[in-house]
């Protein structure tokens, strides 16, 4: 008589999903608040202003002239899905800022698009290597849907924090709500404390 098939039991859930989400897959969904604009690298520019030494603005040659830098990783969404082991390609936000001077009273940054999208960020969530300004995703140019030419990249935030189409950052010594954060989402988004909405975490 033959011994019974050992029991094979789910697969355990993979340790860099954080709480309540899932793995897309290849893909990852397009979703905007906006309508999309019509950027060019061309015409485009980043700008910081507000409390810094020297307000900058950047071409997008002046920006891909700055060191380059791959980040490899995970992201997040607050509809629940991630993508894991993606890649994004661009110029860390420190180099950026180094040109600018971030002033010791700024305590927060509203960024903004294009398309009139914005979204607030407390600065130590921008600075210390956790940050970029970024024009390719797994090699390949960043396609206009996904915020190409330029988005932001703050990937251990829900990705709504990661601007499409941005175009500059402003930084202030107080915290001023961006586009969902005025319509009751959380005002950080730590995905791995589930800060989706208002209160939560």
């Amino acid at each position: 008589m033959s011994s019974p098939a050992p029991f094979v039991g789910r697969r355990g859930r993979d340790a860099r999903l954080p709480p309540g989400q899932y793995d897309v897959g290849s893909d990852y969904p397009v979703l905007t608040a906006e309508a999309t604009p019509n950027v060019s690298s061309k015409t485009w520019t980043f700008t910081v202003d507000g409390l810094v030494e020297r307000p900058t603005s950047l071409t997008a040659a002046e920006l891909r002239a700055l060191p380059r830098s791959t980040w490899e990783g995970d992201i997040h969404c607050v509809t629940t899905w991630s993508k894991l082991g993606t890649s994004f390609t661009g110029a860390s936000l420190d180099s950026v800022l180094d040109l600018a001077g971030v002033a010791p009273s700024a305590t927060h940054a509203l960024s903004w698009s294009s398309s009139g999208y914005t979204t607030n960020l407390p600065v130590e969530d921008l600075t210390g290597g956790r940050a970029w300004l970024v024009w390719e995703h797994e090699g390949r140019p960043l396609t206009t849907e996904h915020g190409g030419p330029v988005r932001m990249l703050v990937p251990h935030l829900y990705f709504w924090k990661s601007a499409k189409w941005v175009a500059g950052l402003r930084f202030l010594d107080h915290d001023e709500p961006g586009f969902w954060e005025r319509h009751g989402y959380h005002h950080r988004g730590d995905p791995w404390r589930e800060q989706r909405y208002a209160g939560d975490g």
